[in-house]
């Protein structure tokens, strides 16, 4: 299959009609092209690639406030994430 290059535009016309796959594609791209402020958006609207891929973001950054607002935002991975790495053991006392 040839690899079909869409323009955003297109991609946010169907994803504002339902299509998921669309939503996908735009939180792949914002991704790629490093937009956080639109995987925000993206997990806003609901989409669950953009909670993944921003959680996986905040793990690498060991964000724990970011992966509580993700969690909050309803996406599950982050709250399992924030828990784990709040249940890790510390590296002791920081000066």
């Amino acid at each position: 299959m040839a690899h079909m290059n869409v323009d955003r535009e297109t991609l946010r016309e169907l994803a504002d009609e339902g299509n998921e796959a669309a939503l996908d594609r735009l939180a792949d791209l914002a991704d790629a092209e490093d937009e956080v402020d639109q995987l925000s958006e993206l997990l806003d609207e609901g989409s669950a690639r953009a909670g993944f891929l921003l959680t996986r973001r905040a793990v690498a950054a060991g964000d724990l406030r970011e992966l509580q607002r993700i969690s909050d935002a309803g996406h599950e991975e982050a709250g399992n994430e924030l828990d784990r790495l709040l249940r890790a053991p510390s590296d002791g006392p920081r000066e």
